[in-house]
């Protein structure tokens, strides 16, 4: 007796290029607008990483990248061996962890303070306030940091006569630099980044709510119980990304804050590779030290990755 199954005729799968030659004849309009996003990543993401082979050789201009001498791992041994190098280290780790620790939850208190607010109105205007700094140009958000903490500043003038600390220029003092930075990066992105679980808190079902009131659930009750673990996942995706970002501190606006009398506290591996390669020309060093923090970042993303999505969490693949 013949089964359904045996009635079936195999057919062979189409090779990937035909298939894909025809899903763009049907989605050609999908595909255009696709196109832009491509070029971009291939001409601004991928291609510049040709210039990584310049880690590897003692570059010159006037030779370019194919007859430039080919040293090996000669920049990267001089790195691990440069006094500067557990000094870099220590900052960039330091500066990195300090972010995560206060920076990032505050995005997620300011989406719940927010998320609980009974006017919807005020609740806009609180949002449009907390976004506005995040479009700030990083030079103006330095130049206001820099008045507010100057040996006549507002912020100086108020530690003065609540705690009785002597004023003084605190950007040229290395003991507040790392809070002026965390501070100021609060401040400027908690807002924006707040957008993310904005977003996730309306997604979740209101029914569970009702619920939850019905069994005599007060509101921290609810949020403890149903607003957060509703966020974990958006959270863990967060972390990843958060984590993956650690060694890439952002140097623009350390190198508009610090001094060489900070470089102790404040000088991180992103503003070195600057020095020594826009300033002192040194091109193979600065790109050897630029891909070593690179591999960083990506193990740091799937060390992350694997022990999150181990543990039965969200994770990214």
């Amino acid at each position: 007796m013949k089964t359904a199954a045996a009635d079936k005729i195999l057919i062979p799968r189409q090779p990937f290029l035909k298939r894909l030659a025809k899903d763009m004849q049907k989605n050609w309009k999908l595909y255009a607008l696709f196109l832009p996003v491509l070029v971009y990543f291939f001409v601004f993401k991928y291609g510049p990483m040709f210039g990584l082979s310049i880690s590897f050789q003692d570059y010159k201009p006037a030779r370019g990248f194919l007859k430039s001498k080919w040293v090996g791992l000669k920049h990267f041994e001089n790195f691990f061996t440069d006094p500067y190098f557990f000094r870099l280290l220590k900052n960039t780790v330091t500066i990195s962890l300090s972010t995560l620790i206060f920076s990032f939850p505050s995005a997620i208190i300011l989406a719940l303070l927010i998320n609980e607010l009974r006017s919807r109105k005020l609740s806009r205007v609180v949002q449009t306030v907390s976004y506005i700094p995040h479009f700030v140009s990083t030079v103006v958000i330095c130049g206001i940091i820099q008045q507010l903490v100057g040996r006549t500043g507002g912020i100086t003038m108020i530690l003065a006569n609540l705690f009785g600390i002597e004023p003084t220029n605190m950007l040229l003092e290395t003991g507040y630099f790392i809070p002026i930075y965390i501070g100021s990066d609060i401040w400027q992105n908690m807002g924006w980044n707040s957008i993310v679980y904005l977003s996730a808190l309306t997604a979740i079902d209101q029914e569970l709510y009702e619920a939850a009131k019905v069994d005599g659930a007060n509101k921290w009750n609810q949020m403890i119980h149903i607003t957060i673990p509703c966020l974990v996942p958006t959270i863990i995706i967060m972390f990843i990304l958060k984590v993956g970002k650690m060694f890439d501190v952002g140097y623009e606006k350390i190198m508009l804050l610090y001094t060489p009398l900070t470089y102790e506290r404040a000088d991180v591996i992103n503003t070195y590779v600057y020095r020594r390669g826009m300033e002192n020309a040194q091109w193979s060093y600065s790109a050897a030290v630029g891909f070593f923090n690179s591999v960083v970042c990506f193990l740091l993303v799937f060390v992350t990755n694997t022990i999150t999505r181990r543990s039965g969490g969200n994770s990214l693949w």
